[in-house]
């Protein structure tokens, strides 16, 4: 019988070696591409083959991409339906419930968890699917029916936002698949309790990765005066409250993620500890320096300043100022946390960003910790991009 599913190429110069070891991309330019290969729908699914027509892979096809086919599986007979979504997803559970007691992680993170450009996040009984590569936007209904099975979650929720479906060419998308949900859910972590707006949120509503982070700072905040700069839903700053901080100020430009944060607070009893900035993150820095504040943990956790490498630099120089700005409102003996989500700036280039900025201000440094995502977030070993994730712990003199 004749396989129905279309075939794709690589060029005789590209490296079919790194597919065959396991790297789950191939770019545009490794591909050949003809009339009949830029035909085909984006997210079906094709065999690949190497220049000398050897079938190596099961692969998704959008030539809308610059990632143009991404390795669904290495055996080029694979059949790709809701059982295999079922197994994949049972995979992913397995992990979690070995790490969580309670069914709050990211239950899928895309390629590591081999479901190329899929993130789902798990809220007990919700779940928030981010479709970020064209064959989950087709298949979105099997993969929420195979969520649903595997986890026995009632809400799912397609949260079709971002950059990276923009650089899939799928336009933006959300909606509820089964359930419904009219209030935040309420996420208990690292002894916080965190406010999640999985529907008007941003990304899906609470971030996750920062978990391990969360609690290191935690550590460093008993009885201490606590900064949280970009706080989102007050990640850091709740976490050092529950970790007994004195008292603890979260900036943030949005004002929707400061009162989810405010209502996390009062979920936990600690409102009189804690309070809300609103502002931009450079502009509320200038500012608090100008009136002399000081604090003994300052954190700073921005989006993603280099989110590819044509922004590497600019990005850089972005970290390494809020470095520069944060330091001088660190008291003396006190501690200094800085983050970066971009993948395109690895931990070497972050690391000297950071270090140079506190040395522009004047202050001397102690490394004393550095963190990333937590094990819900695992790494694909052959894809830098899936750890994203830096945290610098510095203690100033």
């Amino acid at each position: 019988m004749t396989d129905p599913r279309p075939i794709v190429r690589l060029r005789p110069k590209a490296e079919a070696r790194a597919i065959r070891h396991g790297f789950p991309w191939v770019y545009a330019d490794e591909l050949v591409v003809d009339r009949r290969s830029k035909a085909i729908e984006p997210g079906t699914l094709a065999v690949l083959e190497d220049a000398e027509r050897t079938p190596m892979a099961t692969v998704t096809v959008n030539p809308n991409s610059k990632i143009i086919c991404r390795v669904m599986s290495r055996d080029p007979d694979a059949v790709i339906d809701r059982a295999w979504l079922v197994a994949k997803l049972q995979r992913a559970l397995d992990l979690r419930a070995r790490l969580y007691p309670q069914p709050f992680y990211r239950l899928v993170h895309a390629e590591a968890d081999g479901l190329p450009g899929v993130i789902i996040d798990r809220f007990g009984d919700v779940a928030v699917i981010q479709p970020n590569a064209a064959w989950a936007n087709v298949m979105i209904d099997d993969l929420a029916s195979a969520l649903g099975e595997v986890t026995g979650v009632q809400t799912i929720i397609m949260n079709g936002s971002g950059r990276a479906r923009t650089l899939e060419g799928l336009d933006e998308e959300m909606r509820v698949l089964t359930g419904g949900i009219d209030a935040p859910v309420e996420v208990a972590m690292n002894g916080a309790t965190y406010l999640a707006d999985v529907v008007g949120g941003q990304k899906t509503g609470l971030f996750y990765d920062q978990r391990p982070n969360h609690a290191f700072a935690a550590g460093l905040s008993k009885d201490a005066r606590v900064l949280d700069v970009f706080s989102h839903v007050g990640g850091f700053g709740l976490a050092a409250l529950a970790g007994g901080a004195a008292s603890a100020l979260a900036v943030d430009g949005s004002a929707p993620a400061l009162a989810l944060a405010e209502g996390g607070a009062r979920a936990m009893g600690v409102s009189d500890r804690f309070s809300t900035r609103k502002g931009e993150a450079f502009a509320t820095l200038e500012a608090l320096a100008g009136e002399g504040a000081e604090f003994d943990v300052v954190i700073c956790d921005p989006p993603a300043f280099a989110p590819a490498k044509p922004a590497l630099q600019a990005g850089l120089r972005a970290y390494e100022r809020i470095a520069r700005m944060a330091a001088p409102l660190v008291a003396k003996g006190g501690y200094l946390v800085l983050c970066s989500c971009s993948h395109a700036a690895d931990l070497s280039s972050f690391r000297g960003a950071s270090t140079r900025g506190i040395g522009k201000a004047g202050r001397a440094a102690q490394l004393l910790h550095t963190g990333f995502a937590g094990a819900d977030h695992p790494m694909l070993p052959q894809l830098a991009e899936s750890g994203y994730l830096k945290a610098l712990f510095f203690r100033l003199d």
